[in-house]
């Protein structure tokens, strides 16, 4: 008997997890990293260097984006090792759109408090 069988008649079980990305799937991935890191960045200067000094609201705003980047990436580290299941790639999609969609928000709160006026 070998030790390579079927399931339900179609794949074999040696196959790889996730099997080869698609182009269209890769162009996707990197234009949503990309668009991200670029909005975080723009959100994490405006944060520390809009108002002089900085203001402590900013910080906590700009603290808060990098903590939920950083649960995004360690789930995109789990998804590229093959420990989470192909399923979960719509949930990243999810969590980049919705850090930029936060970042958005943080940078609209800091500039329309006005980088020259001075807060906690």
């Amino acid at each position: 008997m070998s030790n390579t069988r079927l399931l339900a008649g179609t794949e074999n079980v040696q196959t790889p997890l996730f099997g080869e990305q698609q182009p269209r799937e890769r162009i996707t991935n990197i234009v949503i990293s990309v668009v991200a890191v670029l909005v975080v960045i723009s959100t994490l200067l405006s944060a520390l260097l809009c108002p002089t000094p900085p203001c402590l609201l900013n910080i906590a705003f700009a603290v808060v984006v990098l903590m939920v980047c950083a649960g995004n990436v360690m789930l995109v580290y789990w998804y590229r090792q093959g420990d989470v299941d192909p399923k979960f790639r719509r949930l990243i999609y999810f969590n980049a759109v919705t850090i930029i969609l936060l970042s958005v928000c943080a940078d609209v709160y800091i500039f329309r408090n006005g980088c020259d006026k001075a807060c906690l």
